[in-house]
């Protein structure tokens, strides 16, 4: 009885092997496949890539060549055209203090926290992009602008 188990099971994974040859003849294809499907698309990944940046090197050239209409007239932008004018947390207050402000003023003036107003003027936080040109537009004003900016905000704090 044993010899006829034996042979069984040889017979058996003889089977399998034949089965499982094929099977991974397949699936050898399918990786082979896969495998140059995957190094087409780095090319073509790359081409792109490379498009890209030659795009944006050309747009800075023409960006570079010709200046934004908007920056001629831009209140916020002092000194040399084309140069870029830069939040700091030491120029908002000093400019804050030139314009005789406290910062819950600035604060208000600004739509902020006057917490707020303390960690930029410190340095623990950065405003966010956004608020960053109406801080700028606030900062280029006079005494009297920003008074009479002030002004009106105090009468209407008592009644809030």
């Amino acid at each position: 009885m044993t010899t006829f188990a034996d042979s069984l099971k040889k017979e058996i994974a003889r089977v399998a092997r034949k089965e499982l040859r094929d099977e991974l003849g397949a699936l050898r294809k399918a990786a082979l496949q896969q495998r140059s499907d995957i190094a087409a698309l780095k090319k073509q990944l790359k081409a792109l890539q490379t498009q890209v940046n030659q795009l944006g090197r050309a747009r800075a050239e023409s960006a570079r060549s010709t200046p934004p209409a908007s920056a001629a007239g831009a209140g916020a932008q002092r000194g040399k055209p084309g140069r870029k004018v830069v939040f700091t947390a030491e120029r908002l207050k000093t400019q804050r203090a030139r314009l005789g402000l406290t910062q819950e003023q600035m604060a208000r003036l600004l739509g902020v926290s006057s917490l707020s107003i303390w960690k930029w003027e410190s340095g623990g936080a950065a405003p966010r992009a956004s608020r960053v040109p109406r801080i700028l537009q606030l900062l280029a004003l006079g005494k009297r602008e920003a008074m009479a900016l002030v002004a009106p905000e105090a009468l209407e704090a008592p009644s809030a």
